[in-house]
């Protein structure tokens, strides 16, 4: 089937014109018998997923959340090293062929939407397999250190000689050039190398890591962003190309604001200041009687409402804290005298008084008061799935809303090897017999 009839008008006039190049039609690999599905951006589009843990496996989830058909490739006999991340673990009901404690919750966090080839590509046969299906794929990602598939034919260089039309996007702790692209990286090394952990904790305690690996998680998002700018340069050029993406780069460039000051200063960053605010006060969270509530008194204004609400209207006109500049000046004072007042009442209660008054402030809640609150529930940010081998099973769902397009749940996280005999027939070709003789040989499972 030709994409041609689904590009924008303008791009196919310009390719009458010779202008750019129209895409193979060996791309759009949906069946020439119905329609698209319009709601799903990268329907049609296919991709070898060749990564694990979370980085590489959240990029892919993003892709498949959005219509492309992920093939993730794993070792044969562990899987995804966070298959055995556990507990907890989504237990097997009664019935299941499956065989240990069940599917791991980290593991189900972040491959809904995959296919599962149980594949090893240390036999010459592994490694034929995973050129044949790059030869047809749209997008490739990987995370192996820079230079080890070369061994193993599966190098940028080689597929790009099989496939050149292939997005092929690397992900690695340091990139693949600089003195620390032979680095294993994981998240919180990299945090506590480019400055994340520096600026995080309390203001007069160590440094920390972040609750959740967000180096991880941005560094899958901004490969996602990149893999589909380089799909549309490939709708003008026909060429695909390299992405070299890493956890450093993307945790230097997310220090935002923080690296600015530095680079404008030329001076070091403030510190750890916890929920704090270097040049805002009150900007912080304060004790309650049963948790933690966070004022933002982000302008003079706002502080006037919240000392209405503390029943402390007289510190409108105190000359400490009439000001923003004065209020930094006297920050450990007014913050104590806050918490005098915050302690005395629950933390809904002070959700109630501040109500509908303008002004910033949160609960601090746990993730499991997250996932339950109203305003999660009316997102739709949780959704459930039928797995087949644990029964229901509750994920966070994507988070953008589309006036058109449906990012959705179309398959639960696969269990390992679940579509190996059906991607080995409906890709390449191959009879019962081959497969067979390859899970002999222990090269697919």
């Amino acid at each position: 089937m030709n994409r041609a009839p689904f590009l924008p008008r303008a791009l196919r006039r310009l390719a009458s014109l010779g202008r750019v190049a129209l895409p193979s039609a060996r791309w759009f690999t949906i069946s020439a018998t119905r329609r698209p599905d319009s709601t799903l951006p990268l329907e049609g589009y296919s991709v070898l997923d060749m990564t694990r843990v979370l980085a590489g496996p959240y990029c892919t989830q993003i892709l498949g959340d959005l219509g492309a058909e992920v093939i993730k490739v794993e070792h044969p006999i562990r899987g995804d090293d966070t298959r055995a991340w556990g507990p907890p673990y989504a237990t097997y009901k009664s019935g299941s062929s499956q065989e240990g404690p069940g599917e791991s919750a980290y593991f189900l966090g972040v491959n809904r939407n995959k296919k599962s080839l149980a594949l090893s590509f240390q036999d010459l046969a592994g490694v034929d397999i995973l050129q044949k299906l790059a030869a047809k794929c749209d997008i490739l990602v990987e995370n192996y250190i820079p230079g080890s598939l070369k061994k193993y034919g599966l190098d940028f260089e080689t597929i790009h000689k099989i496939n050149p039309s292939l997005i092929y996007a690397s992900i690695t702790g340091y990139g693949q050039t600089g003195p620390y692209s032979q680095r294993a990286g994981y998240d919180v090394m990299v945090e506590a190398e480019f400055g994340l952990m520096h600026i995080t904790g309390n203001r007069d305690g160590p440094p920390v890591k972040v609750g959740v690996a967000v180096t991880d998680l941005m560094t899958g998002l901004y490969t996602s962003n990149s893999i589909m700018a380089a799909l549309l340069g490939r709708a003008k050029t026909g060429k695909g190309q390299h992405i070299d993406a890493c956890l450093s780069d993307v945790q230097t460039a997310t220090l935002a604001n923080i690296a600015s000051s530095c680079l404008i200063s030329g001076e070091k960053d403030t510190g750890r200041w916890g929920t704090a605010h270097p040049s805002i006060v009150p900007y912080k969270s304060f004790e309650t009687k049963d948790g933690d509530i966070l004022f933002g008194g982000g302008n003079d204004r706002l502080f006037g409402i919240l000392c209405d609400g503390l029943g402390r209207p007289e510190w409108k006109e105190d000359s400490r804290y009439k000001i923003n500049a004065s209020r930094v000046a006297y920050r450990n004072e007014l913050e104590a005298e806050i918490e005098k007042i915050t302690v005395t009442k629950t933390t809904q209660e002070w959700l109630d008084i501040f109500e509908g008054k303008g002004m910033p402030y949160a609960a601090v809640n746990d993730v499991l008061t997250t996932l339950n609150h109203e305003h999660t529930n009316a997102r739709d940010m949780v959704i459930e799935v039928d797995h087949p081998d644990c029964g229901p099973l509750k994920l966070v769902n994507t988070p953008i809303k589309y006036s058109h397009s449906k990012p959705r749940l179309r398959s639960p996280p696969p269990t390992l090897g679940q579509h190996t005999d059906e991607i080995l027939r409906g890709h390449l070709g191959m009879e019962e017999g081959q497969i067979n003789e390859l899970r002999a040989k222990g090269v697919v499972r």
